[in-house]
């Protein structure tokens, strides 16, 4: 596979990563089968992918668990992505989810995943989620003093929740007013925003940002949650605990009304060869906007991890992206 380089210190990555998430939180619980995921990391690993995103919270921390039965075999193979920031209480089907950027539970979050991880450095360590209550230069030190012990090696952000907290008219304005505080404390290595063909948001301003100063975009949930690749059906329903049940966009009427950015990627996706998948043709328009990029779709199972992994071979042309271009606009809110 395409290797990349992100962030000042030029980390090595694949291409495209794996997004373990779905093995362990959300999505639907009765797919979440632990044999099935070690399977399909492994053949991840195999196809080229190294980048394996994770965080403690998802399930919460059965998910680095799982990830570091995979490291303790294959860990030079691999480069792994975790979290801290944000703690999971009890409250049923929808948890509650509250930020915690102390300094002290930072370094306590951290030697807990190293342990659950089965490893000595973790490659990549994200503030999941910056803590309201703690000035984040505060929270981005304790994580600077990770990276000079040799805990961690470098630093990232995530921003996938900037939805939830949206102010203003740009989505990312606060995510970059927080990229720009605490790149005065550490060096920004990378910054994990959602980016696909039906989620361009990061297109205006973060990802020029990115761009300009040497900053890896991890781009999560490249296929739209599921919806790019084709496979979910309009009012063919979800399980209970399954996120995409309340959204705004998976309801029948939204998921038929998108239904022509699917097709419009099954037009390219047959173009390229029988096997080529709108997946695959999603994933590589997500690689094309810049070698910093590296997109880290979801998999709970082998084939869909190793179909993701083939996207990092397939180059669209200048009339893909133009058709690409030209689909509609996404129907149906995200909030």
């Amino acid at each position: 596979m395409e290797r990349r380089t992100i962030g000042a210190t030029a980390l090595d990555v694949g291409a495209i990563g794996l997004g373990c998430m779905p093995m362990s939180w959300a999505y639907s619980r009765s797919e979440q089968r632990g044999d099935r995921s070690l399977r399909t990391v492994h053949a991840a690993l195999d196809a080229g992918v190294s980048l394996l995103d994770t965080a403690d919270m998802y399930g919460p921390f059965t998910n680095e668990l799982l990830v570091g039965r995979v490291l303790k075999e294959r860990r030079s193979e691999a480069f792994v992505s975790t979290k801290c920031g944000l703690l999971v209480g009890d409250g049923g089907e929808r948890r509650h989810v509250v930020a915690n950027g102390r300094p002290g539970y930072v370094r306590r979050a951290c030697d807990a995943s190293l342990r659950r991880l089965q490893t000595d450095v973790i490659d990549l360590y994200q503030l999941h989620r910056a803590d309201p209550e703690v000035p984040v230069e505060e929270t981005w030190g304790a994580m600077a003093e990770l990276v000079q012990a040799g805990k961690v090696r470098a630093l990232g952000l995530c921003a996938v929740g900037a939805r939830a907290v949206r102010r203003g008219a740009d989505l990312h304005e606060g995510t970059i007013r927080q990229l720009e505080r605490i790149q005065q404390v550490f060096p920004v290595a990378a910054v994990e925003a959602e980016l696909s063909v039906w989620s361009r948001e990061a297109l205006t301003r973060l990802l020029p940002w990115c761009a300009a100063r040497g900053v890896g975009l991890v781009a999560a949930m490249p296929l739209g949650n599921g919806f790019l690749t084709g496979t979910l059906t309009p009012g063919g329903g979800f399980e209970p605990d399954d996120p995409r049940a309340r959204h705004p966009r998976f309801t029948a009427e939204m998921m038929a009304a998108n239904q022509p950015i699917v097709a419009g990627l099954r037009r390219v996706a047959a173009r390229h060869g029988a096997d080529v998948t709108p997946a695959q043709v999603a994933l590589a328009w997500v690689l094309g906007l810049g070698r910093h990029v590296v997109p880290v779709p979801g998999a709970k199972r082998e084939r869909w991890a190793v179909e993701n992994a083939g996207a990092a071979a397939l180059r669209l042309t200048a009339r893909d992206l133009a058709e690409i271009a030209a689909l509609p606009a996404p129907r149906g809110s995200w909030d």
